[in-house]
């Protein structure tokens, strides 16, 4: 699948890629899918992808809708997905496994561009490792990886641990997660 377009908005986000020299949506592509995996300063400046030359999954991902949506390019979305975090499907190392679980839901982020799902989180991204494993997806605003994201997965956590009777509290599952995320930021340094 083959998908590209000139950026030529004079918005925001479209100005601060052509001055990296970014001039087409796969330039574009490319060029954030080679960054370093980490959390920017701030969820709500998506631009920070660009000027931290990092970003998670969200950032990026919710920087580049952003970005075709200044350029109204249409057929790109911005999927929220919950997945079964292991240690198979992500490079977490034993963290899941030492704390007694099999896995824990991960909230994850990707683009799906005329319906094809595409992860650019890093330059080996694949979302061939989690495809069977996907619980919930649904399509979100990048606005949405602000707050919406964080508060759907605490939720969809809460009650996974209570449906699946899982012998742990929430926050000492999100602190297993926590370590999960420490592991792939470092990993990826």
């Amino acid at each position: 699948m083959y998908f590209d377009f000139q950026i030529t908005s004079n918005q925001p986000l479209s100005v601060l890629a052509r001055s990296k020299s970014l001039c087409t949506w796969q330039e574009a592509l490319e060029y954030v899918k080679c960054l370093p995996y980490g959390r920017n300063k701030s969820r709500s400046d998506f631009s920070l992808v660009l000027k931290e030359e990092k970003g998670s999954c969200s950032s990026k991902h919710a920087f580049l809708k952003a970005l075709a949506n200044e350029n109204k390019a249409k057929d790109v979305e911005l999927i929220l997905a919950i997945y079964k975090m292991n240690s198979n499907n992500t490079n977490i190392g034993d963290v899941i496994s030492s704390s007694g679980l099999s896995y824990i839901p991960e909230a994850h982020c990707y683009l799906k561009i005329n319906g094809e799902r595409i992860d650019i989180t890093s330059k080996d991204s694949s979302l061939y490792k989690i495809e069977k494993m996907i619980l919930s997806e649904e399509s979100i605003s990048p606005e949405q990886v602000v707050t919406y994201k964080v508060e759907f997965h605490k939720s969809f956590l809460k009650n996974w641990i209570k449906n699946e009777n899982i012998n742990s509290s929430f926050e000492k599952v999100w602190k297993v997660r926590e370590a999960c995320i420490s592991f792939l930021t470092n990993s990826k340094k």
